[in-house]
């Protein structure tokens, strides 16, 4: 087996998609986005003895002051229940980070939570990270059901939000401009004050939909009422599935329900693409209603969503002395950000 850094976009993105469970996280486009923002990235392949791919993985190297260490979210992609492979695989994201520099590697794959999973994961010498990386419990929608099924799986109060929508009008048009990016910055930041959460910068938004848009991955859905922006979705379409990426939606948006009008449009789009999955990412525990993503959770559990738990970001630790700063850091700002 030889494991080498991938060159070709074509090759890589056939290999993540003919995997049921990879999304964008594993994209090509996602880590041209990294790249367009002075990060170092990693790409990496392994061909069998016939030359075919057999497990990929990305990863951006982070400069944190709590660690300096590479991020591989959403990976690798491969045959879990190949050991010599994921073995082989591990040793070679060590040896990557080594050659980075890093303190360690902090990896996300796409598997579900499960003792199984666990087991896997602290056999390789990983240890559950203090801080997550990426979602790890998701909502995700059946797109393979009928518009109809969904509707009547909602709940009432969203079913009444797309009536009151069709009554009122709202239209949804679409855009696969980077320029357009900004006026969903500016609504953000409205949205930020209002739900007391972090916004990006506009250069972070741009950039991201800019690298995704030009091979149709990215598209911009707004809501609009007499030619007034109620709400805004960032969508991405990859392989299997359609994220929710971002949603903002200003005041009156919150009064006129354009939103679920916007998820309902993604998911016609994304049928017609032939995509099955539809994932609205982060939601809480139903129970924590002191999370500050509570009501947020409650909103896209509204669809009638099944809900998945991803096993949690594990950390493969390479250098022991300096990951105990990392260790201390995170744990403190965990419970600082109640996330």
């Amino acid at each position: 087996m030889k494991i080498t850094t991938a060159e070709n976009r074509t090759a890589w993105d056939k290999f993540v998609t003919s995997h049921p469970e990879a999304n964008f996280l594993q994209s090509w486009d996602f880590y041209e986005f990294y790249q367009s923002r002075g990060n170092e990235i990693v790409r990496r392949i392994a061909l069998d003895d016939k030359g075919n791919i057999v497990a990929a993985y990305a990863g951006v190297v982070e400069y944190a002051k709590r660690g300096r260490h590479l991020a591989i979210a959403g990976g690798p992609i491969l045959d879990w229940n190949d050991q010599k492979l994921v073995k082989t695989v591990f040793k070679d994201i060590a040896i990557i980070g080594k050659e980075q520099r890093c303190v360690f590697v902090r990896v996300r794959p796409q598997l579900k939570l499960s003792d199984r999973s666990i087991k896997l994961f602290r056999d390789f010498g990983l240890k559950k990270a203090p801080m997550y990386l990426s979602v790890e419990h998701a909502g995700i929608l059946d797109l393979t059901k009928p518009e109809e099924e969904i509707m009547v799986g909602m709940r009432q109060r969203l079913r009444r939000a797309l009536r009151k929508a069709a009554k009122n009008n709202i239209t949804v048009e679409k855009s696969t401009d980077p320029k357009d990016i900004h006026t969903f910055y500016e609504i953000q930041l409205q949205t930020a004050k209002r739900h007391d959460f972090f916004a990006f910068s506009e250069d972070f938004l741009t950039k991201q939909f800019a690298a995704f848009a030009p091979h149709g991955e990215a598209v911009l859905y707004t809501a609009k009422y007499d030619g007034e922006i109620l709400a805004q979705n960032f969508m991405i379409f990859y392989g299997n599935e359609a994220s929710y990426h971002y949603g903002v939606s200003s005041e009156l948006g919150t009064k006129l329900s354009g939103a679920p009008l916007l998820h309902m449009e993604a998911m016609r789009d994304a049928r017609e693409r032939g995509i099955k999955r539809y994932n609205f990412w982060g939601i809480v525990d139903e129970n924590d209603v002191k999370h500050r993503f509570y009501g947020v959770s409650t909103f896209k559990r509204g669809f009638g969503v099944t809900e998945l738990k991803y096993l949690p970001a594990h950390d493969l630790i390479l250098d022991k002395i300096k990951y105990q700063k990392t260790k201390l850091i995170e744990t403190a700002r965990r419970k600082i950000r109640h996330v």
